[in-house]
């Protein structure tokens, strides 16, 4: 040790490294280990110190070393014996991340030459960070279920290519925050961006054999360090600036994040953090005949490894990362990958078990929102409609549904107006409120919009995987042409079928989920598995045409309607007790084109593609009506009168091909001709008119 540093008596709590004015308090989870180093290094990461612990208490060790100031660099060597077989894999030549670690020195990049022997050149280094950082008053803008919208982004990717930015800003968290960014974030209406994974993660030691980069990021190691490929300097307090100057503009800030499995792999993967620290707890293992086989790590996650929440060191580390991104970086809520792998207790999936339980219970979790994705790929994994009433879901029956229906394919009417609804044969009436289903249509893993009207076949052959990886069940068309054309014809219908689904998505009852790009065409070449592609196959293009420039005036047009109008963001029927008894509830009613109602054999009808749905808000006094045409062929719809002497007002047509309002067809005021894959908006007005935007 050298004299710039001592070490005195510590504290055993809390975990990490928490500076104050003469030094800094470290305390690390290592049950098993028979010694604890703690390694200290200059801005140039050569080792000026290395301190052994001296202080035990239970599980955990600890030390004050005084003289560690705001930037100094750790990590830690720990001691034990190496023996695969019983799940211990202790070894002091691998330099440890510290699991609480908030800042690190570099982004970690595999490489198997500086991993072989002693790892700390390949590794980066934790970091003590002091951050007073300048909040200037800005707070949440706490948006409600009704009026959010979601906006799925790519920390770099949404940035990388915009040619307004400065080029030092392109793909960090200052870059997102840029005025020009939030301007064109708010001039589109959304409320929220949920942020693909921004907590420090590491390619695949595969990929990287490949010449690839895992660029999506769903390979974290330490849950609660911002990643630093993404800062220009210092990751926290840049990502701090970006939360608060997003907040300042009235949007959310929600975090994809990714508890399910890390970066250390399964057997043979490397050592990094939690594999030398407690391997037999930190992870979960297949049973053997005798208890755990410690040779072979459970795999519900399909990514090597799985995340044992089920240990309460485990579970403790996963809720204070999470409230640390709450009470620290000022987040909103978050979406949880594959998260019944974190509901899963005893192997079970359990949806009042510990890891639920300890987010319902906790006075800062319980108020942020919380999205699921209801599935792993583990035994009985698929659980959509099941996690606490207090969770929002990701509802991919939605997504099926949707592009079916657009599509053509024939009997899915019914299903379509299901889904219109809230899904509330997934999400009951009695139990879960209408915003329950997050809607998309597209999300980062799958086509983009603009591929799923183009391609019918994925095209990944740039992953390496001889195309064999991504999802084969697309639900998608090409209209002739597999990919880009020339031809009008068939860009005219994929335009169309575009603002189809997108209409449709923001008219449907519960939370919609927009991916980045697929307003202004964002094609990924049929890629449908761009976890690889840090390039411009993910990246968002900002050199729009005419056609893009209208599908996003279209999209903001539908935004504006839909936050304007309670009919589609809280309806109340009046068989939906779970808001309780409503002297005055809303109604929905269904029509055939001809315009009587619908019946049960009309719903069944296997070639049925086409129908109205009528919405009748009593409070705001709002009368819709949606006519819905998925077949190859125009009709003329007969449309029920409204009362008041009220007249149908278009507010929307998918078959305008610039993308805007088109007043009434020239016909008798309650008919009304649907071209062949639109849908229209009308909205009934009183003879002064309304405003429909």
């Amino acid at each position: 040790m050298t004299d710039q540093y001592t070490l005195l008596s510590g504290r055993d709590a809390p975990l990490g490294a928490m500076l104050d004015v003469k030094g800094c308090n470290f305390v690390l989870w290592a049950p098993e280990a028979e010694r604890v180093e703690l390694c200290l290094f200059d801005a140039k990461e050569q080792e000026v110190a290395r301190i052994r612990f001296r202080e035990r208490r239970g599980h955990l060790w600890y030390g004050y070393v005084q003289g560690v100031t705001s930037g100094t660099l750790y990590g830690y060597r720990v001691y034990g014996p190496h023996q695969p077989e019983h799940g211990l894999l202790f070894d002091p030549q691998k330099l440890l991340l510290d699991p609480y670690a908030k800042e690190l020195s570099r982004a970690l990049e595999w490489n198997e030459e500086q991993y072989q022997g002693d790892s700390q050149r390949m590794m980066p280094k934790a970091v003590v960070w002091d951050d007073e950082f300048d909040w200037q008053g800005i707070v949440s803008p706490h948006h409600n279920d009704a009026q959010t919208i979601l906006y799925e982004v790519h920390v770099k990717g949404f940035t990388k290519l915009h040619p307004e930015l400065p080029e030092q800003l392109r793909g960090t968290y200052l870059g997102l925050c840029h005025p020009t960014v939030i301007r064109y974030l708010k001039e589109l209406g959304i409320t929220a961006v949920q942020l693909m994974p921004v907590a420090s993660f590491m390619s695949e030691p595969r990929l990287i054999q490949l010449g690839l980069k895992n660029y999506w990021g769903y390979n974290s190691l330490c849950f609660m360090a911002p990643e630093p490929r993404y800062a220009v300097k210092h990751a926290i307090t840049e990502f701090k600036t970006m939360v608060r100057e997003l907040h300042r503009a009235g949007i959310e800030v929600i975090l994809d994040v990714v508890f399910n499995h890390t970066a250390e792999g399964g057997n043979g993967g490397p050592i990094l953090s939690y594999k030398g620290l407690d391997n037999r707890s930190y992870y979960c293992f297949d049973n053997g005949a005798f208890g755990p086989d410690y040779t072979h790590y459970s795999n519900v996650t399909g990514c090597g490894n799985t995340f044992n929440v089920d240990h309460p060191n485990a579970l403790r580390l996963v809720m204070d990362s999470l409230r640390y991104w709450v009470t620290e970086m000022h987040v909103d809520g978050f979406r949880f990958d594959l998260a019944v792998t974190l509901a899963r207790e005893g192997g079970e999936f359990d949806p009042y078990g510990g890891f639920c339980k300890a987010l319902m219970q906790d006075p800062v979790l319980r108020n942020v929102k919380l999205i699921s994705e209801p599935w792993d790929i583990g035994p009985f994994g698929y659980r959509l409609g099941q996690f606490p009433t207090q969770w929002r879901e990701l509802n991919d029956r939605y997504r099926d549904t949707i592009r079916s229906f657009w599509r053509g394919d024939m009997g899915k009417m019914a299903e379509f107006a299901t889904r219109l609804l809230g899904s509330r044969d997934i999400f009951p009436k009695s139990l879960r409120v209408i915003h329950s289903s997050v809607n998309f249509v597209c999300y980062h893993d799958g086509f983009t919009l603009e591929d799923t009207v183009s391609y019918e076949q994925r095209h990944n052959q740039p992953n390496s995987e001889e195309n064999r990886d991504g999802h084969g069940h697309n639900l998608s068309k090409n209209y002739g042409v597999e990919g880009p054309t020339r031809e009008s014809r068939i860009s005219r219908i994929r335009l169309q079928q575009k603002r189809n689904m997108l209409a449709t998505l923001l008219l449907s009852q519960g939370i919609p989920h927009l991916l980045a790009g697929d307003e202004i065409g964002r094609t990924q070449m049929g890629n449908n598995n761009a976890y690889c592609q840090d390039n411009r196959i993910s990246w968002v293009n900002w050199q729009l045409n005419e056609e893009d420039e209208g599908l996003l005036t279209f999209v903001k047009q539908m935004i504006r309607i839909r936050r304007a109008a309670s009919a589609f963001t809280e309806l109340h029927l009046g068989d939906d007790h779970y808001f309780g008894i409503r002297t005055t509830p809303d109604t929905v009613h269904w029509y055939h084109p001809d315009g009587s109602e619908l019946t049960e054999g009309d719903w069944n009808a296997p070639s049925a593609q086409a129908l109205v749905m009528e919405i009748v808000a009593k409070e705001s006094r709002e009368h819709w009506l949606v006519l819905f045409n998925s077949s190859a062929y125009d009709i003329h719809f007969r449309l029920p009168e409204p009362a008041d002497s009220y007249s149908w007002t278009l507010a929307a047509d998918t078959a305008a091909h610039d993308g805007k309002r088109l007043l009434l067809d020239d016909l008798p005021q309650l008919v009304a001709v649907c071209s062949a894959h639109a849908m229209k908006l009308l909205r009934a007005c009183p003879p002064q008119g309304c405003d429909i935007n």
